[in-house]
């Protein structure tokens, strides 16, 4: 039985591009058949990307899928062999829905082409609903298992989920197949790579059958792929696994009974490393593919804009960014001084605009509608909205995208202002904890230091009304953070928190300031997903609303 040489490729993807995505995997697998593949496994979905959500409804959208297929069946003819995935139509629904709405006929398939044909093709069978998946709005399932014989090994062929799900893998190998082959598009949170390799490594071995587990990587929306493409052998040790969030094209060899590879074998990231190389990979994917030129940011010389901007500038690089310090009569001299030192360290375009003049106008303005009572949180946010509608002006007159500051935890409980520090395109810390934002920050530093040490050391504040700490309106960000993790995250009722330990007072009144802010979570930006539980995809409910707003 002659060796069979595998390549699993996780390249650069652009969604709905079909014209870089035949041309760059022919590019990927050309270039893989030059180092000796006979078979090049591309990720789940590649025509047209993942997730397409509703472009999968589109009347153009198979006779264009199926031009690509054409060419790249074509091209490759004669120089290699790959498996992608791509939809494909399924018969019609016998049924409808009571309304009348048809569910959707397609299937979400992988096929190996090969010598300028189809050879197989593998419905995926297992169809995720959960977290961020929503395939059964699109897909059908398949209902067989599918093995294909090429040049004389049984290859047995999934598509993500089904890997995952033993009835389908049981029935993949009771069907003859001699390994494995999973195209994934698989989207990234914070040790996710730990369970795959933990699980990948004991099914290989329970199953006594080796498994090559192809990924997708990079950044689409607020999802991020991490790539992570890896192989087992039979005895399930790991031959080759390639880096997180980077592009890689693996090289495996079976000879029927032994999967080797020339290629190393990745190390495990770092704790926190994994977390912002994340945040680096969303937030450079989000820029470029949108198009934009750059990006600018309110850098207030608080830790939450000072990571913002660090990941901005690895991301896109110093040229690319913009940083405006936007300074109120409480603003202090340490906050200045601060922001204009990083600003300077990082080498971005710095500017500072003093807001005093445009807020003492709308106050002016408001004043015979208002009165001459004392304004509190009114007086706050127009600061804060002020800020807002400078960076909206300069971002209008650059093109640059205003990248708002705000982390998960002032969002999970409402502490930021519509139209102010929430005004903008995109939150690099949307799903980013307060407590993880200042492990990030001493993270980030171990790489070059940054962001000056008084940032991350000093007690946060929004700095909008004299003396002002974050802890006059919450508890300790740790406390919060505990609190939120169990409600959010662990879905534990408040009398379940508060038996956990937590004080009653502060239980009840974060999980009402959760619940009275959704409407303004509904209204921010989009941000990279590295949580099992985002706001963006995971936690759906409603804005109007009494279950428990005691």
């Amino acid at each position: 039985m002659p060796n069979l040489s595998i390549h699993l490729a996780q390249p650069e993807f652009r969604l709905g591009d079909l014209d870089f995505q035949v041309t760059h995997l022919v590019e990927v697998a050309t270039a893989a058949a030059a180092r000796g593949a006979d078979l090049v496994v591309f990720p789940e979905l590649w025509l047209p990307g993942y997730p397409a959500q509703d472009l999968l409804y589109r009347g153009d959208l198979m006779p264009r899928i199926q031009a690509a297929i054409d060419q790249i069946a074509r091209e490759l003819s004669g120089v290699t062999a790959v498996v992608l995935g791509y939809p494909r139509p399924a018969p019609a629904p016998a049924t409808q829905d009571p309304d009348g709405y048809a569910r959707p006929n397609l299937y979400n398939v992988i096929g190996l082409i090969a010598d300028g044909e189809i050879l197989s093709e593998h419905r995926k069978r297992a169809l995720p609903n959960y977290e961020v998946f929503d395939e059964r709005r699109y897909f059908q399932p398949g209902s067989d298992a599918t093995v294909v014989n090429f040049k004389g090994h049984n290859v047995g062929l999934l598509v993500c989920e089904d890997i995952w799900v033993e009835s389908v893998l049981t029935d993949t190998l009771d069907a003859g197949a001699d390994l494995i082959i999973a195209a994934n598009a698989s989207p990234y949170h914070r040790g996710k790579w730990q369970q795959r390799a933990d699980a990948l490594s004991a099914m290989a071995k329970r199953h006594a059958v080796p498994v090559l587990y192809a990924n997708a990587v990079g950044g689409q929306d607020d999802l991020i792929f991490d790539g992570d493409s890896q192989a087992y052998d039979a005895q399930g040790q790991c031959v080759a696994r390639a880096a997180l969030f980077e592009t890689a094209c693996l090289a495996t060899v079976f000879d029927g009974t032994t999967l080797s590879s020339t290629d190393a074998v990745a190390d495990a990231p770092d704790t926190w490393g994994e977390v912002y190389d994340a945040l680096v990979v969303g937030t450079r994917d989000y820029i470029n593919k949108n198009g934009f030129p750059g990006v600018i940011l309110g850098l207030s010389g608080g830790i939450d804009s000072a990571l913002t901007l660090a990941v901005a500038v690895d991301a896109l690089g110093a040229d690319r960014v913009g940083a405006i310090m936007m300074p109120f009569h409480y603003t202090s001299d340490i906050s200045k001084h601060d922001a204009a030192e990083q600003a300077m360290t990082q080498g971005v375009d710095y500017q500072s605009l003093a807001i005093v003049d445009p807020v003492n106008a709308f106050l002016d303005t408001l004043k015979p509608a208002l009165g001459d009572g004392p304004l509190g949180t009114t007086r706050e946010n127009l600061q804060s909205r002020t800020r807002g509608v400078l960076l909206m002006a300069m971002s209008n007159f650059g093109g640059r995208l205003v990248l708002t500051t705000g982390n998960k935890s002032e969002l999970a409980v409402g502490y930021a202002t519509l139209y102010g520090d929430m005004a903008g395109g995109y939150n690099v810390l949307r799903d980013v904890p307060k407590t993880w934002v200042f492990e990030l920050s001493k993270f980030r530093n171990t790489r070059g230091m940054v962001i000056p040490e008084r940032v991350i050391t000093r007690p946060p504040s929004a700095e909008l009304a004299p003396d002002q700490v974050d802890t006059d309106s919450l508890p300790d960000y740790p406390v919060l953070d505990a609190i939120l993790a169990a409600y959010l995250d662990e879905q534990k009722s408040q009398q379940q928190i508060i038996d956990a330990g937590f004080d009653e007072a502060d239980v009840w009144r974060v999980v009402r300031l959760v619940n009275i802010a959704e409407y303004k979570r509904r209204q921010g930006a989009p941000g990279p997903r590295i949580t099992p539980r985002s706001f963006n995809y995971d936690r759906r409910v409603p804005i109007t609303q009494g279950w428990d707003r005691a």
